[in-house]
This record gives C-alpha cells, sequence and structure tokens, in this order.
C-alpha cells in the first residue's frame, strides 16, 4: 500500500469514505401538501391572527391529550413564560428544576424576577430526582419544573405528591414529550401546568409555537390574557360583539400563535400518533443494535413509562474507549451522521454561572451524564436507509476507538 492510499475501512476522519454521501441531520420538520393546503386556505381568509384557526387547534389539542383548556403561545419559551406567570411566580419566589435541559426552562422563572433552584438528576433517566427535591423545598419555594428529557416522562407521582404536601405547583416542561405516557396517563393532563414545543425538530410543528395544558380554568383564563398583552378580550370577540371597548387586566405580552401556524398545527396533530409510532420503531432497532456495541449505553425506560423519543441520547463508556466524547462526535460528523450535544447542563452557562456562583461538582450526576452524552439522529420521515447508516457509522466509529 502506498503512503498515500488509505483503507476502505478507515474513518472518514482520517480519510477513508463516509458510510453517507450527505448529512442526516439529529431532528428536522416533515411538511406535506395537506399542510401547505391549510396554510393557503388561511391565507386566503379574513383571518390570519386571532382567528377562528386559533380555538380549533387548541380544542383539538387539548382533547389529544386529555386536559379540559390548552391555550396556544408564540413559541415553547413564551408558553414556559405564561406558565410561570400564571403560577404566580414573583421576586423573591423560588422554583425548583432540573440542570439537564435548555435554558428555557430555568429561564422562565427568571423572567418573573424569581430564582431558579437546580436539583440533580436520576442516574437513569437524567429526570429530575425526586428524592432530592425536598431538600431544596424552602419557605420561598413556590413551583417544581421537571422536564421530560429526550421525550421520558418525569417521575410525575412522587413530585405531585411532594408539591401537594408543601402547597407547590407543578409546571412540567413535555417540550420533548408530545405523545408520552406515565402511568397509563397522557403527558399533558397530569401537572398542573404542561408545556409544549412545536419547534420543527419537534413531534408535530407549528413552524415555531408552544402550548401550555391545564385542568385549572383560572390558570387557562390568566394564560389566555397574559399572550394577548393582558387585555381581557381578542380581536375577533370584540369583532362578533359588535363593539370596540377592550381592558387590560394585567401586565401580558405578545404571545399569540397566528392562524397560519395553527392551521399547520391542525394537520400535523392528525399525524402525531404516526409519527410517534415510526419514532418508537426508529428507538427500537437503535436499541437492540447499540446493546451489542462496546461502548455505547443505550437510554433508559422505565416500566411505568412510554417515551415520545424527541431525542435519542445515548452515554458513552469512555471506560471501554480509547478517546474521549469529543472525538467520537468529530468522526461520526464526519461520517456524515449528524450527531448533537443535549445539553450543556445550565449552571454551566457564563450566565447562570457568573450570576449565582455555580462551579463544577455542584450536580455530578448531571455533569457526569453531559460529560458521555452523545444525541442521534431521531426524526419520523427517516427512513430504515437513514437508521441503517446511522448505526452502521456508530459500529464503524466505536469499534475503531474499542479497547
Amino acid at each position: 500500500m502506498s503512503a498515500t492510499s488509505v483503507s476502505p475501512q478507515a474513518l472518514a476522519i482520517h480519510g477513508g469514505s463516509p458510510v453517507r454521501a450527505c448529512l442526516l441531520p439529529y431532528g428536522r420538520q416533515s411538511v406535506d401538501e395537506a399542510d401547505i393546503e391549510a396554510v393557503v386556505q388561511v391565507l386566503r381568509s379574513d383571518w390570519l391572527t386571532t382567528g377562528p384557526k386559533v380555538a380549533e387547534f387548541e380544542e383539538a389539542f387539548a382533547a389529544r391529550v386529555g386536559a379540559a383548556h390548552a391555550v396556544s403561545f408564540s413559541s415553547g419559551t413564551a408558553a414556559l413564560h405564561a406558565a410561570a406567570f400564571a403560577a404566580g411566580l414573583k421576586p423573591g419566589d423560588e422554583a425548583l428544576t432540573t440542570p439537564m435541559t435548555f435554558a428555557a426552562t430555568a429561564n422562565c422563572v427568571l423572567y418573573q424576577g424569581a430564582t431558579p433552584i437546580f436539583v440533580d438528576v436520576s442516574g437513569d433517566t437524567l429526570n429530575l430526582d425526586p428524592e432530592l427535591i425536598t431538600r431544596h423545598i424552602s419557605p420561598k419555594t413556590r413551583a417544581i419544573l421537571p422536564v421530560d428529557y429526550a421525550g421520558h416522562p418525569a417521575d410525575l407521582k412522587p413530585i405531585k405528591e411532594i408539591a401537594e404536601r408543601h402547597g407547590l405547583i407543578v409546571i412540567e416542561d413535555a417540550c420533548h414529550a408530545l405523545g408520552a405516557e406515565y402511568g397509563g396517563k397522557r403527558v399533558g393532563s397530569i401537572a398542573d401546568m404542561t408545556v409544549f414545543s412545536f419547534h420543527p425538530v419537534k413531534h408535530i410543528t407549528t413552524g415555531e409555537g408552544g402550548m401550555v395544558t391545564t385542568d385549572n380554568p383560572q390558570f387557562a383564563e390568566t394564560l389566555r390574557r397574559f399572550r394577548n398583552h393582558g387585555i381581557s378580550s381578542d380581536a375577533r370577540q370584540r369583532q362578533s360583539a359588535g363593539q370596540w371597548h377592550y381592558e387590560m387586566v394585567l401586565l401580558g405580552f405578545n404571545y399569540r400563535l397566528p392562524d397560519i401556524a395553527c392551521a399547520l398545527g391542525i394537520e400535523q396533530l392528525k399525524r402525531l400518533d404516526a409519527n410517534l409510532t415510526r419514532r418508537r420503531e426508529i428507538a427500537e432497532r437503535y436499541a437492540a443494535a447499540f446493546r451489542e456495541i462496546s461502548g455505547v449505553i443505550p437510554p433508559a425506560v422505565r416500566r411505568e413509562v412510554d417515551p415520545a423519543w424527541h431525542l435519542y441520547p445515548v452515554r458513552l463508556d469512555l471506560a471501554k474507549l480509547t478517546t474521549d466524547r469529543g472525538q467520537i462526535f468529530r468522526a461520526l460528523r464526519a461520517e456524515n451522521i449528524g450527531v448533537n450535544v443535549h445539553y450543556i447542563p445550565v449552571h454551566f452557562h457564563p450566565y447562570y454561572r457568573d450570576r449565582f456562583g455555580y462551579k463544577p461538582g455542584d450536580f455530578p450526576v448531571a455533569e457526569d451524564g453531559y460529560a458521555r452524552l452523545i444525541s442521534f439522529p431521531m426524526f419520523h420521515a427517516m427512513t430504515d436507509q437513514d437508521t441503517d447508516d446511522v448505526m452502521r457509522g456508530v459500529r464503524k466509529v466505536a469499534g475503531h476507538y474499542s479497547r
């Protein structure tokens, strides 16, 4: 072999041929002709926002998750902010949440002038550990914000029991978990308020968008007002009543989700069951393959849970590999497997570190998980060939770096 030749089995990062010709992203939207036609119909209608499609989407969504009320928002972040407001969080209050999440979960507490208090996670699911919650409750605590990490519901039963004993409100961040079930109940029908996201990489999309579900009519009314500048009626209601008068009753925001987006959401919701089925099929194929690959640990699934699989995060067993997570990540990307990492723990971000004085070692389980996590591609439009490529790429890279 000449000095310039490369073995056919060489990693792409070392000059070999990648397992795929083009990058497979970790997630992406799926839009069909019915979605496009639904949006076009709204564009040709009288109402582009605050119109009939908003209520239609909310009613369909509430029915799907089994909640009495669903209130739509312009993003999952806006929905989290609104839930924190409806829960009454204010300066001087505290809310408990997990560091293993996107920053928006904790940021919504800060938006209200309250303080997020992080609690470490369980070693198997990387969800908020109920056994650690009570030691962080203080007279200032007002809410608990568990996160359904990667689509696996948090341990909601003990969390709700703790909240009830201490008079706290549970705001479930289910932005990963539309369609998931916990203890035979659908996520969205369990917590005091449950927040969903419709970002393009989620189970259904409205472009950007979010939703809060609740059985509490007072929360629902506050949420509706908060998203509409704090005004007690919207434009369509005033037009229907033939009146112009309106009143601002609280300080809100313009967090409305327009009819254009809601029309897309209505059509996408019709395919949710099929999307979930496909994601679960991919997860089963992944789990079967990765259990046989040294150095790769598939995500855990508890018995009482049916996950929604927004992400497929594995953890690397670095003791069985000759390199670190960073090199595995780069090698897989070179093979055109669009891996990602979810998440940098929130307390590691400079804003939280500098403001609150967090340091490495404060939340050891979350930090250990982060150091070894890699998310593999997971979206419902993936073909069997796509999943085969992922598994082939992982075998190739893990095999090269195996001890």
